[in-house]
């Protein structure tokens, strides 16, 4: 957007941040500060010196080069920030298949068997879990999926037409993550809707909540809190009466939607609606096997555990994220992509206390488990930003290997 070059810093944050609907309270709480401390910011009273929090702004509201948060002839160091949107050679495939989207059956393509289809997307799941590349990886499969799912819901009838509306649904869920913060937002909009509208069409409660689960994932990362909170409150109501006689699996997605409403009430700064909320997660998990792992969302044991150290580090009780992640076994949760998220969340509370020796060593763990879940999260990156420019200078060559190999480049 074009911004006037007379604003100062302040009027340019606030005209940002009000161009995407994003609340004082939330992009202040993205930064790790206070509603206070943007307001006076916002209105002059304050000056903004420091170079990691202009980078913490510029990657929550999106901006990719600093000085339009700065403006031009300033003294403030510039640099490229690290939004999270990196360009893959996956998107423009997924995003064909996404558009192209077919309105009739064809009347010359057998469609295909949904029993079929819905082991495929299973299959997905399990190496979006559990490889390395697994954006790359389950993103060269996802257009076929697509396309294939798009047809069976159209030939088909009856139950087998049911069926393939899960698998569609289940799918689109899978665009979702795979897609996250490479994918323009719109884009993200639209294969949330299509995950839940399949949902309900085929009118299935379990993954009714499981699309539920992904849109409020879709809410939270595009800055409404409130709306992801009332997506997974509903969800989880049109659940729970079905947990007692229900499959384990669908247990398991309650239990992630509970998670979900604790880490997005940390990001609100919601204390006890955090812990509340992670506190009933943790029942969940309790009445399962203690073995069980929900497919998709990896809801079980390990999981509820990874998410206490979450909700602590979003709550910026940085001592407390760190003790419990002491007591983890990462080689129990049978997720690469949620190990690696694990390490970061362990590095976001090293950075918090000032330890930049000890978040250097784990973001390189994180990274060596899930090189592109690193690569392509903001909060990843901007840990990646941060360890750059404030590490010991007998570690600034580190850092910046680090720093290089998950696409975050500084200059000045």
């Amino acid at each position: 957007m074009e911004i006037p070059d007379h604003l100062s810093m302040g009027e340019r944050i606030r005209l940002l941040r009000e161009s995407r609907g994003m609340t004082r309270a939330v992009l202040a709480q993205l930064c790790g500060r206070g509603h206070d401390w943007l307001k006076r910011i916002e209105y002059g009273d304050r000056e903004l010196t420091s170079h990691t929090l202009i980078m913490r702004l510029a990657a929550a509201l999106q901006v990719s080069d600093i000085s339009v948060i700065t403006g031009e002839g300033t003294n403030a160091p510039q640099a490229t920030a690290p939004t999270g949107r990196l360009p893959h050679p996956g998107m423009p495939a997924i995003w064909e298949a996404i558009m192209q989207r077919p309105f009739l059956a064809s009347s010359t393509e057998a469609p295909p068997d949904p029993a079929i289809l819905q082991g495929r997307v299973d299959q997905s799941w399990r190496l979006w879990h559990t490889s390395e590349r697994n954006r790359t990886e389950v993103g060269a499969l996802l257009p076929n999926l697509i396309k294939d799912g798009e047809t069976a819901v159209r030939a088909l009838d009856g139950a087998e037409r049911r069926t393939a509306l899960v698998a569609l649904s289940d799918t689109y869920r899978l665009t979702g993550q795979a897609t996250a913060y490479i994918a323009p937002a719109e884009l993200a909009w639209v294969v949330a809707d299509r995950a839940l509208t399949t949902a309900q069409e085929a009118d299935d409660p379990g993954a009714i909540a499981a699309a539920a689960w992904n849109m409020g994932n879709i809410l939270r990362e595009t800055a409404y809190p409130e709306e992801a909170l009332r997506v997974v409150t509903e969800a989880s109501a049109l659940i729970r009466p079905h947990l007692d006689d229900g499959p384990d699996d669908w247990r398991g997605i309650y239990g992630a939607l509970q998670l979900h409403a604790a880490v997005t009430h940390a990001r609100e700064g919601a204390e006890g609606a955090a812990w509340l909320a992670w506190q009933k997660g943790n029942e969940v998990a309790k009445s399962l096997p203690a073995s069980y792992v929900h497919p998709s969302t990896v809801f079980g044991r390990a999981n509820v555990d990874f998410h206490e150290v979450s909700v602590a580090t979003d709550l910026r009780a940085s001592s407390k994220a760190i003790d419990l992640a002491s007591d983890i076994d990462p080689l129990t949760m049978p997720s690469r992509e949620r190990q690696a998220r694990l390490w970061v969340e362990v590095a976001r509370g090293h950075l918090q206390r000032g330890e930049h020796t000890a978040a250097l060593h784990v973001m390189k763990l994180a990274y060596d488990i899930g090189a592109e879940t690193v690569r392509y999260t903001p909060s990843a990156r901007t840990a990646a930003a941060d360890l750059w420019r404030n590490a010991p200078r007998a570690m600034r060559s580190e850092a910046g290997g680090l720093a290089e190999k998950v696409g975050v480049t500084a200059v000045g």
